[in-house]
């Protein structure tokens, strides 16, 4: 699944393309991907002007010109490709994202795929297609005014790039906590967005431990440890850098402008088994573990 970094780079790509234009059409190819698609759909968008394209944790905010909201989420391996100038050959589109799991295949320049469901026609010229082999993405409509509130956003927690992130906030959300840490920090109701890559990548740079309890960074007062100073450093700075680099991507799939992302190559921690830490004063081995069925990649020697 792709993780904040992946998502935001793809809202960067979609934003170039999208913000300003109206939707002329909007072709649906199936009746649902994850959930069925919401009532009226094509037609509800159909005129409507897109005024912003945001993110909220893993979800695409597509704000529309009547306060309404075109949400959507990738899955697992659903994608967009973006065709300029109605061009029609599939050499033409590009695909904002990069992604350190794959997305669908292409098939040949021309074709179309069977996994592209759905496909958004602006009066710029542009159409953009969403593509998901698995079709474990969604889209839903949030109507004028009920953002906030819709079951999918009113329970998520603070944005990790945002201005409302900082180690007093970490340590607030950890205070009393028992569970792991890294099971704490991918709980999306304290932090929305953070993945089990980054996660695992965040944690090796504040020499924490996956397994210790969350409440240990904060202290008796509430007040952050210099753990939860660490790691609140190393959340931002590894998604900031992992945006600047497009993301992390296997070779097959490229972002807009056709180069590879290339934050996996700077990887410490994640998917790095048996090797030595890279840590310059630490003689440990990265390990792998399993929490909550999901791969844990961590030095026992200089994560504490």
């Amino acid at each position: 699944m792709p993780e904040l970094p992946e998502v935001e780079t793809v809202r960067r790509g979609l934003a170039q393309a999208m913000t300003g234009a109206t939707f002329t059409s909007v072709e649906q190819r199936r009746a649902g991907l994850r959930f069925p698609f919401p009532e009226r759909f094509a037609e509800r968008l159909a005129g409507r002007r897109v005024e912003h394209v945001g993110r909220r944790a893993k979800y695409l905010v597509i704000g529309l010109d009547d306060g309404g909201v075109l949400a959507a989420h990738l899955g697992m391996t659903g994608s967009f490709r973006v065709a300029a100038g109605g061009a029609q050959d599939r050499a033409a589109e590009t695909a904002p994202g990069s992604f350190y799991y794959g997305r669908g295949k292409a098939t040949e320049p021309g074709g179309t795929s069977p996994h592209d469901h759905v496909r958004f026609v602006f009066d710029s010229g542009t159409a953009i297609t969403y593509n998901d082999p698995r079709r474990f993405g969604f889209m839903v409509l949030v109507e004028p005014g009920g953002f906030d509130a819709h079951p999918l956003f009113r329970d998520i927690g603070v944005e990790p790039l945002g201005d409302g992130f900082d180690a007093r906030v970490l340590a607030r959300l950890m205070a009393g906590k028992a569970a792991p840490l890294k099971a704490a920090l991918l709980d999306q109701k304290l932090i929305a967005g953070l993945g089990n890559i980054y996660v695992c990548e965040a944690l090796h740079r504040a020499k924490l431990s996956p397994l210790r309890p969350a409440g240990t960074l904060a202290r008796p007062d509430g007040a952050p440890t210099p753990g939860a100073k660490r790691l609140a450093a190393a959340v931002r700075a590894v998604l900031d850098e992992a945006v600047a680099a497009g993301g992390s991507t296997l070779k097959d799939f490229r972002h807009a402008d056709g180069e590879l992302g290339t934050f996996q190559h700077g990887f410490r921690a994640y998917d790095r088994e048996d090797e030595a830490c890279p840590n310059p004063t630490c003689r440990g081995v990265i390990g792998r573990i399993v929490q909550g069925g999901r791969s844990t990649f961590f030095c026992a020697e200089c994560q504490k």
